[in-house]
């Protein structure tokens, strides 16, 4: 084998290893900033102004629950990344929990690595990465045992569950701007016990993202964040970034992820059966996914 041909075939396996590393690379959903004594809201307030010093955009925040308060942020590389792919908008804005577990005060947030390929777009996020990292800090990634990038892109729960692109269509109108009224106008009612928590407009597309806390009491209770999270979020380090849910108005047409997707790629190591497991939430996504319908607009059969 001449030298030149010695060179291209090392450099063909180096390749061949890089390409075979970044593919077994495992993903976790969420990112442990930071655990320490301390008073929640003041690190409520700091979080917040590490994030604007980053260059991140508050969308909004809100507490679904006792000792928990969820950040929705955003910046110009995600809003641009997420009109690059079909239903990118899913991925147009980051979370990030503050809470208060016992005498400790967790920081977390959504991995935007592990989201870009759950949400399939047209980019890995590793900007927003580094500032989410660089504002707030990193201890670990965790939620699950991990996933690999080709995993995420083709992710479902199990078989017969929904895959990405099989979302809740709610109802279509006649426009982009009297589907984001409609949307806007039923949050604002609440008549379904879902309200908005934040918006985040899609740079250059006709494609709207709306974070809404979701509080049910009675026979609805299946469908509030408070009771979904107590079942499924019992872990030493919390995952309160799963919350809040997601409503997506792509150009006249009005989506959500069905929650056998979005409940289970947030946390897809959790038992099929048992205690803490899918079974006990096993009527929740219909709830949910009727509570947005009627919200939007839509129907109470929608599919």
């Amino acid at each position: 084998m001449s030298r030149i041909w010695k060179k291209l075939f090392l450099l063909v396996l180096a390749l061949s290893a890089t390409l075979a590393f970044a593919q077994d690379v495992m993903l976790k959903p969420f990112v442990l900033a930071s655990k320490a004594a301390g008073d929640e809201a003041q690190k409520v307030e700091a979080t917040k102004a590490a994030l604007t010093k980053a260059g991140f955009t508050i969308a909004g925040s809100y507490s679904p629950y006792a000792n928990t308060t969820v950040i929705g942020v955003t910046n110009d590389e995600l809003r641009s990344t997420a009109a690059k792919s079909e239903h990118g908008g899913f991925g147009a804005a980051m979370r990030v929990a503050v809470v208060k577990v016992k005498d400790e005060v967790q920081v977390s947030y959504t991995n935007p690595s592990y989201w870009a390929n759950v949400y399939r777009m047209n980019g890995d996020l590793k900007d927003t990465a580094a500032k989410l990292q660089a504002a707030l800090g990193k201890v670990d990634e965790f939620g699950a045992k991990g996933l690999t990038a080709e995993q995420l892109r083709k992710y479902h729960y199990a078989f017969g569950m929904e895959y990405f692109n099989e979302p809740n269509e709610f109802v279509k109108y006649g426009s982009h701007e009297e589907a984001v009224k409609a949307v806007e106008a039923g949050l604002a009612a609440g008549k379904q016990g879902v309200t908005k928590v934040y918006r985040v407009d899609v740079a250059g597309k006709k494609e709207v993202l709306f974070g809404v806390a979701m509080k049910g009491t009675g026979d609805s209770k299946i469908m509030d964040d408070t009771y979904l999270m107590s079942e499924i979020d019992f872990k030493d380090i919390k995952s309160a970034a799963h919350l809040p849910y997601d409503i997506l108005v792509a150009d006249n047409k009005v989506f959500a992820q069905y929650a056998r997707f979005r409940i289970a790629v947030s946390f897809p190591d959790l038992s099929m059966m048992g205690a803490n497991s899918f079974m006990n939430i096993m009527k929740s996504p219909e709830a949910i996914r009727e509570a947005l319908s009627l919200t939007v607009g839509g129907k109470k059969d929608a599919r």
